[in-house]
């Protein structure tokens, strides 16, 4: 396994469940155990937790897996003609399976810093004093929790973003603009349609040449895969390592987590997902599939994330990216309290809910389902066939009374009818009811997705 987060941890555990007794050579290039990232921008950076609680294992968890573990040094290359990966020492480390599960980095600008690794998010969290002036440049969920965590220190917050309405690519522009509302009703100055030029000394300046003043910068514009290393490996690499939908990228070699590039069958696309249920799911997913071959399943989730945004949570099940339709089917936007439905080509794809509990978002997830599984024999599903949970309505007909306003309890079962659906939702959802949230790389994630395996402080 290369890669020793949370995706490089959930396929050794699963190898392990599975029965496999051979050697386990786990290679990370931080120092640091298997951590916890997506509270690193909220609850580490505000103070509210202490970093050891970001640790996925203790130190007696990961010596009971038997792991040869590799820490402190990346992985430069791979040979698989000769079965082995080359380490930044010089080290090679033969495989018969390879998980590669290097994750992501951040897009970078000369001179801001970094919210991705604990170091970062701990020498940042120093610095945000009261009255300081912080500039975010990137308002998607990772800058928007960094600068509701500022505000809430008592820092000056400017908030720049190139497009005319931040996250309208993935949530839609009246949603867009709704959480554009919240923070500039929080302090925040947030300035759209504005091109970076660059960091320099006291701030940041843009393209018209306006400096922007600020103490501290914090840059969060994306990320890109880490798959350098995979030079010359013959693995496919196109904005990730590229996969079918078993996670496999090559005989023998898997891809999980935020590098993976995989076609999703449920959803009909390749996609890449930066989200922390994602990436422990789909690592759960690879390991069985490189374990038992003969018997190998589709990865066919329906993704899942949700962020914290001042006193907002926002949660949401779906492919949202590409949407043409989203609807508002409860609540009120003004109020900020609603449930929104997403639609490609008059197919439900998604679902977000804002300032609403878990449940009230949960049963779209199987609608969700429903709606891109095959009929079968004397079945009405299909693609496009359903609209929302208990309701009749699809784009154009909003829900009224009787309709999705009126969801029943969420349905009992969490793995769906293709191969491995989501695993871990029943995990995922009692740990989102506790409020522990926050984003990974450009996206808001879950915080935590272990699912029938050793949980933080015990046995599941």
């Amino acid at each position: 396994m290369v890669g020793a987060s949370a995706a490089g941890l959930a396929a050794v555990e699963t190898l392990r469940r599975e029965g496999f007794t051979g050697t386990l050579t786990l290679v990370g290039d931080e120092p640091l155990l298997p951590y916890d990232r997506p509270p690193l921008s909220k609850q580490i950076l505000s103070g509210d937790w202490e970093p050891e609680r970001v640790a996925l294992r203790s130190s007696a968890d990961i010596g009971a897996l038997g792991l040869d573990l590799r820490l402190g040094v990346a992985a430069t290359g791979l040979d698989q003609a000769r079965r082995v990966v080359t380490l930044a020492d010089g080290t090679e480390v033969p495989y018969d399976g390879l998980v590669v599960a290097t994750g992501v980095r951040p897009r970078s600008l000369s001179g801001g810093s970094s919210l991705r690794t604990l170091d970062e998010a701990l020498d940042l969290r120093k610095r945000l004093t009261p009255a300081r002036e912080l500039v975010v440049v990137g308002a998607g969920f990772l800058g928007a929790e960094c600068a509701a965590v500022a505000r809430a220190l008592g820092c000056r917050v400017t908030l720049l973003e190139p497009a005319p309405v931040p996250l309208a690519h993935a949530v839609g522009e009246p949603i867009g603009r709704m959480l554009s509302d919240v923070h500039r009703d929080n302090g925040v100055d947030l300035r759209t349609g504005v091109a970076v030029s660059e960091v320099v000394d006291g701030g940041v300046l843009l393209a018209d040449g306006t400096l922007v003043a600020g103490d501290e910068v914090v840059v969060a514009i994306g990320s890109h895969p880490n798959t350098e290393w995979l030079a010359g490996s013959g693995l496919t690499v196109d904005d990730g390592v590229v996969c079918d939908e078993f996670c496999a990228a090559a005989p023998g070699v898997y891809a999980a987590g935020d590098v993976a590039r995989w076609h999703n069958p449920l959803f009909g696309v390749s996609m890449r997902i930066e989200h922390r249920t994602n990436a422990a799911e789909q690592a759960m997913a690879a390991a069985r599939n490189l374990l038992h071959p003969e018997a190998a399943k589709p990865f066919a989730p329906v993704p899942y994330f949700w962020s914290d945004q001042y006193d907002l949570k926002i949660h949401a099940y779906g492919y949202l990216r590409g949407h043409d339709t989203v609807e508002v089917v409860e609540g009120d936007l003004q109020q900020r309290r609603f449930l929104a439905a997403y639609y490609k080509d008059g197919r439900l794809v998604g679902a977000l809910a804002v300032g609403m509990p878990p449940k009230a978002i949960r049963p779209w997830r199987k609608a969700i389902i429903e709606a891109g599984t095959p009929a079968g024999p004397g079945s009405s599903a299909g693609p496009g066939a359903s609209a929302g949970p208990g309701a009749p309505a699809g784009p154009g007909t909003p829900a009224g009374p009787g309709d999705v306003a009126r969801i029943g309890t969420p349905p009992g079962a969490a793995v769906g009818p293709r191969g491995f659906e989501s695993e871990s939702a029943a995990v995922v959802q009692s740990e989102a009811d506790a409020g522990q949230a926050g984003p990974d790389g450009v996206t808001g994630t879950a915080a935590e997705s272990e699912a029938a395996g050793v949980q933080r402080g015990g046995v599941a």
